[in-house]
């Protein structure tokens, strides 16, 4: 073990970053080729875009805040850091209609334009985030996060969120989303807070993904005693413009 004193970063300490926003964006080393599965399991299909008699909210990605907390694990954790991966440019549209079951969104992001622990993001982010991140840490994340073996930024340079299903109520809406990262798509359920004002609807809210949900391996060493955690929390606060 190094004798460096201090916090390492997890991204030099795993080798490599991935996520899921979420996000795309999730922290892991660099997992060995899965075996392809016998069958793959049954996921229904997104359906089409029906804008007739809805409202179309252009994204607006300045206004819109995108927030994926990486959280350590392990009874090491002391040495690694948590990390904040803030989604840029942010890109998509969101559409509302007098039926709500017809509503829904389709967004995406490109991979490469992750920020990695901008200091103003793991301040909003609170305490657990508090630790100081070096910039030579910052780029070493990154660079292991596009690599082929995680997110593969080259060949997958985006990562989508399409709407599956939308009930409950306008206000607060039960949403069933398809994420896509790589080659692996996962549904997750959100219960976001819905806000129209004039030409401006803003729709915010929280929630978790696991790596393992999109064939990433979380990077564990030492018998588990430095690990970072499967789970992966987002925050979200995304703003569109009445088309």
């Amino acid at each position: 073990m190094s004798k460096r004193v201090g916090k390492l970063s997890v991204g030099k300490l795993a080798q490599g970053l991935g996520i899921c926003a979420v996000a795309v964006l999730l922290t892991a080393c660099p997992a060995p080729p899965r075996p392809a599965p016998s069958e793959k399991p049954v996921v229904p299909e997104v359906p089409g875009k029906d804008l007739r008699g809805a409202t179309v909210y252009n994204v607006n990605p300045q206004a819109s805040t995108v927030h994926i907390l990486v959280y350590r694990g392990g009874t090491l954790s002391r040495l690694a850091h948590n990390h904040v991966m803030t989604v840029a440019n942010l890109q998509g549209e969101i559409w509302t209609h007098p039926t709500l079951t017809r509503s829904g969104f389709d967004l995406a992001f490109p991979v490469g334009d992750l920020v990695i622990d901008d200091l103003r993001a793991r301040q909003a982010a609170g305490s657990d985030f508090s630790s100081e991140v070096s910039q030579s840490d910052r780029e070493g994340t990154r660079k292991n996060m596009l690599r082929a073996e995680v997110l593969n930024g080259e060949r997958y340079p985006r990562i989508s969120l399409r709407s599956v299903t939308v009930g409950g109520t306008a206000q607060k809406p039960e949403v069933s989303a398809r994420i896509t990262i790589r080659d692996a798509s996962h549904d997750v359920a959100v219960r976001p807070t819905v806000a129209i004002d004039g030409a401006r609807i803003t729709v915010s809210g929280e929630f978790d993904l696991l790596q393992t949900d999109f064939g990433i391996k979380p990077f564990s060493a030492a018998l588990g005693a430095l690990q970072v955690q499967d789970r992966v929390h987002l925050k979200f606060s995304v703003v569109g413009q009445k088309r």
